[in-house]
């Protein structure tokens, strides 16, 4: 009987030993690809130090454009109804109707069935 316990908790300790091997090298794996991640921030962040002094003017020219945005939409307007083409109304003759009376299929005498 102690036989068994003590084979029992071997094989627990033996259990655990590889799942944490297994759990470790993934997550060394995980370590790795953050610090290729971080790496890849930084370079971000260098990049977008370039940037920043460009952004003023950008944002400068952004609002004189959103400003001249009303005018520009009133004279589109303008534009728009005087260029749109005012067709006649159309009345229509009545209700259309098939050509040849009531269509019916031809499914049924097909397969041999003569309903008339």
């Amino acid at each position: 009987m102690a036989w068994w316990s003590v084979a029992d908790i071997v094989a627990l300790i033996a259990g655990l030993a590889i799942y944490l091997y297994i759990v470790g090298s993934q997550l060394k794996a995980v370590a790795s690809d953050l610090e290729e991640c971080a790496d890849l921030v930084w370079q971000i962040k260098k990049d977008a130090e370039a940037i920043e002094p460009g952004l003023t003017s950008i944002n400068t020219t952004g609002r004189v454009v959103a400003g001249a945005l009303p005018l520009l939409y009133g004279m589109g307007e303008g534009i728009v109804v005087g260029a749109t083409y005012q067709h006649d109304e159309n009345v229509a003759d009545g209700t259309a109707r098939p050509a040849m009376g009531t269509r019916r299929t031809r499914l049924m005498e097909g397969v041999g069935v003569n309903l008339d």
